[in-house]
């Protein structure tokens, strides 16, 4: 996109911006200044102006002060990723786009507007965030109604004058925008103002309903909170106990607990939250007890950075808990998986008597996107637990390893359950020939889990010559480097379980001349499974490990130097 860069990095007025297909607006200021409000607002406003956004933000941990700053893409077609380029900077307070510096071009664009002026003009500078919203909403020419409309269903819950002066306060930053006299043009889609808009976080907790989660148990924790507290929105209406324990030990517990009794529970927490809850991972094991996880990753160890991103505890799951038992390990990479794959995670646990992690992290919680709908035929609630009989045994030695599981009081049997070694009964065991017996039994489940293993994606032909491996949240951002590389020789795996691994990942590999790796964290931990899994070895790997998410121009410059 080529612009006037008469006013780049510095106030002044904008002029004669062109016709353009994707704007990247970037807004910043400190703590307390109502980023996310503008938000919340903007990307709404967006969508029922009929353009296509996506969403993320970038904060410090604090309260007050700081940097924080949310990136927003504007655009005519679908977008889904974040991008370092910055077309449009609205910066609440000058003082706070040091941090931005590289991100700022030549064709960079500041939007100089005396927001805390006009904001006093209405009666309180602290309407300078809506000013701003009007100011956008200004250059791209966005009806001033529609703007009315939905500040007053965002404030609906405040005092008339409070709605009146936030109308009044978008309605100066939209004037003083038109009197710049600039043409940000962009298509409008009609269908877009009827699509969904929701963040990873809401899309897993809404997975986790249509799973069939009925108690959540957790101690917040960025980022994992946000799909806590919606949760906790919905408990009433969609028949929810949720629990804030008072640490990482009871919530994990108490999910057991749950299982125990017929729920279906979920524990949401963070890297260090899942590091106090190794004891009761490892009885879920034992116990072969359902469980399910969402662990929200950010960077370690110890506290590191609380509120960035990072992809560094696949080893965490994956290694979990003292001595040897199954697990499953799931990573969406959309929104859309974040709700099918949440959902499928509780049958997953239920079918198989195992702990199910879900492994996203800050910028997959944090970001948001449009899309048409999701996709309800992919979810069913299939609940495998059994009436037991008056010779029920509850850890019977079966083909597969999976027993029948009992519920306590539905049926005459007696469902047991110890955290020592047991036998078929349940009973407190130290014949070692059958501690040999019931740990060959545990490990016959992941084969069955494998066997039944959720297929990775492949994105672009299957003839191809290099092939590019992520998971999780990087699905958008390498999706779209590659389409900009506009090779047909290059495609993409996505893998959306990592453990036990598919077995058609091995397939992919092995036809690949040239593999690439691309993870957010210093060691390559996929690659490090896929080594110990198949044995093969991924040499070239693109990895970020600064507390940021990749951009696309990342990946694919990236991807530019090893191909």
């Amino acid at each position: 996109m080529i612009l006037d860069n008469r006013l780049a990095n510095k106030p002044g007025k904008l002029y004669n911006v062109p016709v353009t297909e994707d704007i990247s607006i970037v807004l910043c200021g400190e703590a307390g200044q109502g980023i996310q409000t503008v938000e919340n607002i903007l990307t709404k406003l967006l969508k029922i102006a009929g353009f296509h956004v996506f969403a993320t933000k970038e904060y410090m941990s604090r309260v007050r002060g700081g940097i924080n700053s949310t990136s927003i893409r504007v655009s005519s077609e679908k977008v889904s990723a974040f991008v370092d380029r910055i077309d449009l900077l609205v910066a609440l307070d000058p003082g706070r786009t040091k941090h931005l510096s590289k991100r700022i071009t030549p064709d960079t664009y500041v939007l100089a507007v005396p927001y805390a002026r006009l904001a006093q003009e209405v009666g309180n500078a602290i309407y300078a965030n809506v000013v701003a919203i009007g100011a956008i909403a200004g250059l791209l020419k966005i009806d001033q109604l529609k703007i009315n409309e939905l500040l007053k269903q965002y404030f609906a819950a405040k005092d008339q004058a409070t709605v009146d002066n936030n109308i009044k306060a978008a309605a100066k930053g939209y004037e003083f925008a038109r009197q710049l006299k600039v043409s940000f043009e962009l298509k409008s889609d009609p269908a877009v103002k009827d699509q969904l808009i929701m963040s990873g976080a809401e899309a897993l907790a809404l997975g986790a309903i249509a799973g069939g989660c009925n108690f959540i148990a957790a101690y917040p924790m960025t980022p994992s909170t946000s799909t806590f507290t919606f949760l906790a929105q919905q408990a009433r209406a969609f028949g929810i106990v949720t629990e804030q324990a008072e640490d990482e030990i009871a919530a994990v517990n108490m999910a057991l607990g749950a299982w125990y009794a017929g729920a279906r529970a979920l524990v949401t927490t963070s890297g260090g939250g899942f590091d106090l809850m190794q004891e009761g991972i490892s009885l879920a094991g034992m116990l072969e007890s359902p469980l399910v996880v969402n662990i929200a990753q950010r960077p370690g160890p110890a506290t590191g950075l609380p509120t960035r991103t990072e992809q560094g505890d696949l080893n965490l799951a994956l290694y979990s808990g003292h001595g040897e038992f199954p697990r499953i390990i799931l990573s969406p990479g959309t929104i859309e998986e974040g709700f099918t794959l949440m959902a499928k995670a509780f049958n997953l646990a239920d079918k198989y008597q195992l702990p199910v992690f879900i492994l996203s992290d800050q910028y997959f919680v944090d970001s948001y996107y449009n899309f048409p709908s999701l996709d309800l035929s992919q979810v069913k609630v299939e609940k495998q637990f059994v009436k037991s009989a008056a010779d029920y045994r509850r850890y019977s030695v079966t083909a597969n390893g999976i027993s029948p599981r009992g519920i306590p009081g539905y049926g005459e049997g007696l469902v047991a359950a110890d955290s020592d070694e047991h036998d078929e009964e349940g009973h407190i065991t130290e014949d070692l020939e059958l501690r040999t017996r019931m740990q060959d039994k545990r490990r016959l489940k992941l084969a069955a889990a494998k066997s039944d293993a959720i297929p990775s994606e492949l994105v672009g032909k299957n003839n191809y010559q290099s092939l590019v491996i992520g998971w999780g949240s990087n699905y958008h951002l390498i999706k779209e480097a590659i389409s900009q590389l506009k090779r047909e020789d290059v495609s993409f795996l996505h893998i959306k379980q990592l453990y036990p691994l598919p077995a058609e990942v091995e397939e992919y590999l092995k036809k690949a001349q040239k593999l690439i790796m691309i993870e957010n964290n210093a060691g390559g931990q996929l690659c490090q499974l896929i080594k110990l899994t198949t044995g093969i070895e991924i040499a070239d790997r693109i990895l970020k490990y600064d507390g940021l998410p990749f951009s696309v121009e990342e990946i694919k410059r990236g991807l530019e130097k090893l191909l």
